[in-house]
């Protein structure tokens, strides 16, 4: 199981966009047609092998928008993680008594998907992805590998909840998710394959539970820091803030 996208939302795609390119180094979008089942639009940035999505709603009652209305604005929106055993993961899901709210199987058994409700898992949509073979990633398009761009970033390395209860929802996702946590001096934990991470930690914002902030592996974070700067998405922390989301940059 290794963490293979993040999804944020935000009111304005193409200021999102913007942000991204600019402050990320990435410069190839795809839309995804697909998306359009659920109400939105989109664009996704491959980002060494792993993705950076934005949605937007373009009509009244999605998702989305809904998540737009309860945290006052653009945040985070979905954590996209990829397995390799998609039948055991989706008994596990059941066994645990968590709903799926949206679910594909492809035709050719290629391709594969299931939308944890949030309500059933805490803090963010959770999906989990089948894709064969193992470095294929559909929702980035046909040719994302033509436009991987790694000068600047290099890829998402972990995620970040906001909880109420942290080692609760931490307990909820190992239990739904069969992949153990560990509790951490501020903090729980569950590692994932190839070094990524999702974090559980209280909320700190003033905007209750949710997806709060994701790691970036850039190689210059003064540089990365100072594109932020440009834009006034840098924080004085020394995160940067894309589509209300804290971005945590980890040296490459």
């Amino acid at each position: 199981m290794r963490l293979r996208q993040i999804a944020l939302v935000g009111e304005d795609l193409a200021a999102c966009e913007a942000d991204i390119r600019a402050i990320l180094g990435v410069d190839y979008a795809y839309d995804d047609p697909g998306v359009g089942a659920f109400g939105l639009r989109n664009a996704v940035f491959p980002i060494g092998e792993t993705f950076l999505e934005v949605v937007s709603p373009k009509q009244d009652g999605t998702t989305a928008g809904r998540l737009l209305e309860k945290r006052g604005g653009d945040g985070g929106y979905m954590v996209i993680l990829q397995v390799e055993d998609m039948p055991k993961v989706r008994k596990r899901i059941a066994g645990a008594g968590a709903r799926v709210v949206a679910e594909h199987n492809r035709e050719d058994g290629a391709v594969a998907y299931s939308h944890i409700h949030p309500r059933d898992i805490g803090g963010a949509i959770v999906s989990v992805d089948f894709m064969e073979p193992w470095d294929r990633w559909e929702w980035g398009g046909p040719a994302w590998r033509e436009h991987v761009d790694t000068d600047v970033s290099v890829g998402i390395v972990g995620a970040e909840v906001q909880a109420d209860d942290p080692p609760a929802m931490a307990g909820r996702w190992s239990e739904v998710l069969g992949a153990p946590a560990r509790e951490h001096a501020n903090f729980w934990c569950i590692p994932l394959d190839g070094g990524g991470e999702v974090r559980f930690v209280a909320p700190s914002d003033g905007r209750g539970e949710g997806l709060s902030r994701f790691d970036v592996k850039v190689r210059d974070p003064a540089k990365v820091r100072e594109a932020a700067s440009a834009r006034g998405k840098l924080r004085e922390d020394g995160d940067v803030t894309i589509a209300g989301t804290r971005v945590r940059l980890v040296q490459a």
